[in-house]
């Protein structure tokens, strides 16, 4: 298979990163430890090369009509220079992908998708915006991201941009220059943390990713996949092929909040019939002791019988114990519920807790 390549993979074959295929892309799972990437990330910065995701432009007179008719959130409403989290689904109600939609100009949208389901969304927007005076363009390989996350992350970021940071507030994005490049600067990230996803084009990557990495007193650690894994699971956050599929739907994955029901979207009825019926399933956190992990595919066991399976599961380090995602029977999925997981065919009890595992200090 052929495998894309980021703009940045020249810098991190010079680091020794550990490079493996990940939805297409050929990535860096870690640069030294996965342990050391995640700590940096809690306690100081790290930087991470976020080229994969899908960047998806979306313009014109009818962008805020196609948008509204494409996703489960109302795009026209959102302000110039705001994001909101989001989904979009077919006509079944079933989810697409999760993604985060940025309103640039009045008439002019960013949409951030996971690598893997990059072509499924574009061609679901071009699809959606046929006859429309909107278009959708695909800048994915043309541009990089670049994210910066951690308590330090401003620290490092305010010597090198000539945004207001300060005012820069969450789920917000701003044009400006960082290390004297034009690019999109949003204060997001999918770790727990403050921190920033930094948009420039693909030729000035490298110019970017080594000014900040340089950046001090505060240099961020180079960090991979495996760490981005960990720190999200912490924050309790959902990974689409995981705690989110086309069988998996917002209400049992605990986003039916995001879902808002009162426009008209593809897939509005079938949500609607959902929203109407308690789910059989539910998403919970779920925290052992020991060292032993439950990993994706686990089954989860009450009394002996099968009630759910392991949709995600590390052993936490920042927390030191083992943590879970799992979708269970909704029966039990109280919290302080004990339930047994089959880890590697032993058995290892945990408890259902409240989401997120770790909340970064006030």
């Amino acid at each position: 298979m052929n495998l894309h390549s980021t703009p940045l993979a020249r810098i991190h074959e010079r680091l020794g990163a550990t490079l493996v295929p990940f939805a297409g892309w050929q990535m860096p799972v870690r640069f030294t430890s996965d342990i050391a990437e995640h700590h940096a990330v809690r306690t100081a910065v790290g930087i991470f090369d976020l080229s994969h995701m899908a960047q998806l432009e979306v313009s014109g007179p009818d962008s805020p009509v196609v948008l509204d008719r494409s996703l489960v959130v109302v795009s026209s409403a959102l302000r110039v220079g705001k994001a909101k989290y989001s989904l979009i689904t077919d006509d079944e109600g079933r989810v697409l992908d999760d993604l985060i939609v940025y309103r640039l100009a009045p008439e002019e949208y960013l949409v951030i998708a996971n690598a893997a389901n990059r072509e499924r969304v574009a061609g679901a927007l071009t699809e959606r915006s046929a006859g429309s005076q909107a278009q959708v363009v695909d800048h994915t390989v043309s541009r990089a991201m670049v994210a910066l996350q951690g308590p330090k992350a401003a620290d490092v970021l305010a010597g090198l941009c000539d945004a207001d940071l300060g005012s820069l507030r969450y789920y917000a994005i701003t044009p400006a220059s960082v290390a004297g490049v034009p690019a999109l600067v949003a204060r997001t990230g999918y770790t727990g943390e403050d921190g920033f996803e930094i948009i420039v084009p693909a030729s000035s990557a490298e110019e970017v990713w080594e000014a900040l990495a340089s950046a001090g007193p505060a240099s961020p650690l180079p960090c991979g996949l495996a760490a981005r894994d960990t720190l999200r699971l912490e924050a309790g956050m959902p990974l689409y092929g995981h705690e989110l599929t086309e069988d998996v739907s917002p209400w049992e994955a605990g986003l039916g909040r995001v879902v808002n029901l009162d426009h008209e979207f593809i897939g509005r009825p079938a949500l609607a019939r959902m929203a109407a019926t308690p789910p059989l399933r539910s998403l919970v956190g779920l925290v052992g002791e020991g060292r032993r992990a439950a990993r994706a595919g686990s089954p989860v066991l009450r009394d002996g019988e099968e009630i759910g399976v392991v949709t995600s599961g590390a052993l936490s380090p920042t927390l030191g114990v083992p943590i879970a995602l799992a979708l269970v029977a909704a029966a039990h999925a109280e919290a302080g519920a004990v339930l047994d997981v089959d880890v590697r065919g032993r058995p290892q009890a945990m408890s259902v807790t409240p989401l997120p595992f770790y909340r970064r200090p006030a």
